[in-house]
């Protein structure tokens, strides 16, 4: 079958694709952190294999993306190949991969300095786009740029914040 490694890819995104967690969510950070270090040690998570770092991930991915579409991916102005493929590819490696509820995949990125997953994803897509352009991914230029974003959208959010309400408190004197 030519198109059999995307088929996961293509069951995603046409919604018949569904994730069934084989353990529960974590009731408490305790049982999170013990959920946490039994994923990031798998190879597979819900069936579907994880890379085991950024060379991995793109060797997975020129398994799983036809010649067509990383033709196409290759033309995406970097600027906007994050813009392009993160709803549909980014958000496929967040579930999948286990960005949210750890990964070998993840905890590597966030070994690397990434820490939110739509960064992880992010990451990943301009890294392979650069692949595709013959150009050099450095892992500590990325980090560094996905950690300054983070800050100024921080900064950007707490100088926009809004107070909701004020109050001054009586001490009560006994």
């Amino acid at each position: 079958m030519k198109y059999k490694n995307c088929i996961p890819l293509i069951l995603f995104l046409l919604g018949g694709f569904s994730l069934s967690a084989q353990e529960g969510p974590a009731n408490d950070e305790k049982e999170f952190e013990k959920q946490y270090q039994e994923r990031i040690k798998k190879d597979k998570l819900n069936g579907v294999y994880i890379p085991k770092n950024l060379d991995d991930a793109m060797l997975q991915f020129d398994k799983s993306i036809s010649v067509e579409s990383q033709a196409k991916i290759k033309v995406i102005a970097e600027d906007s190949v994050c813009g392009v493929l993160h709803n549909r590819l980014g958000q496929w490696m967040s579930l999948n991969w286990g960005f949210y509820g750890g990964s070998r995949l993840s905890h590597y990125l966030r070994s690397a300095g990434v820490t939110f997953p739509d960064d992880m994803a992010d990451f990943l897509l301009l890294a392979y786009h650069r692949k595709l352009n013959n150009e050099t991914v450095s892992i500590k230029e990325f980090a560094t740029r996905f950690r300054e974003k983070r800050k100024k959208e921080f900064e950007a959010e707490k100088k926009e914040g809004k107070v909701i309400s004020e109050e001054t408190r009586k001490k009560n004197r006994r």
